[in-house]
């Protein structure tokens, strides 16, 4: 089978331990997290992983069918990309006096749809939005100039087609 990018959504109870226990299951596989974001889900008290892997389906599967078996989670799903709407997030923080003395700086953030977010005399900070590919574009065209520092968030994403996940929770209320 061949290898692509799988993204893993992983519906839990938020307890302490969850974490290492699932990345226990693919450090024992050998399989590298790309991306890893947990936060609030849709649903009251129900926490929401998003981890990233390149992988086979094969594995794909059998890790999702592992995290299953832990206590706290309530469901995990697989999806491809395009089987996904997904963004990230990026800060760049770089030296104000380039943003007035190298011209291309604000072509830059024009062409990459990026954003200042803050300004003060030795640096400014730029946001971008958008797919992985996009962010790494961006830090391309800014290398040159100097990055002060540089931080991006996992991957969040939505599935296209209903999660049934609401429907499982709402029978397992209902017994």
């Amino acid at each position: 089978m061949e290898k692509q990018w799988f993204t893993i959504s992983v519906y839990s109870e938020n307890h302490v331990g969850l974490l290492n226990r699932i990345s226990g299951i693919f450090l024992k596989r050998h399989i590298n997290i790309e991306s890893l974001n947990v936060s609030k889900s849709e649903i009251e008290n129900v926490s929401k992983f998003t981890i990233v892997i390149y992988s086979t389906e094969d594995w794909a599967i059998k890790i999702v069918n592992q995290i299953e078996k832990q206590v706290e989670v309530i469901k995990a799903y697989y999806h491809t990309d395009d089987e996904t709407i997904y963004q990230e997030s990026a800060l760049f923080k770089i030296a104000s006096h380039l943003l007035f003395d190298e011209r291309q700086i604000q072509n830059i953030i024009k062409e990459h749809h990026s954003q200042i977010v803050t300004v003060s005399r030795e640096f400014f900070v730029l946001a971008k939005t958008g797919r992985r590919h996009e962010i790494d574009e961006m830090h391309e065209a800014l290398e040159p100039y100097g990055i002060m520092q540089f931080v991006r968030t996992g991957r969040i994403a939505v599935s296209k087609d209903a999660m049934p996940i609401t429907n499982i929770l709402a029978e397992f209320q209902n017994q």
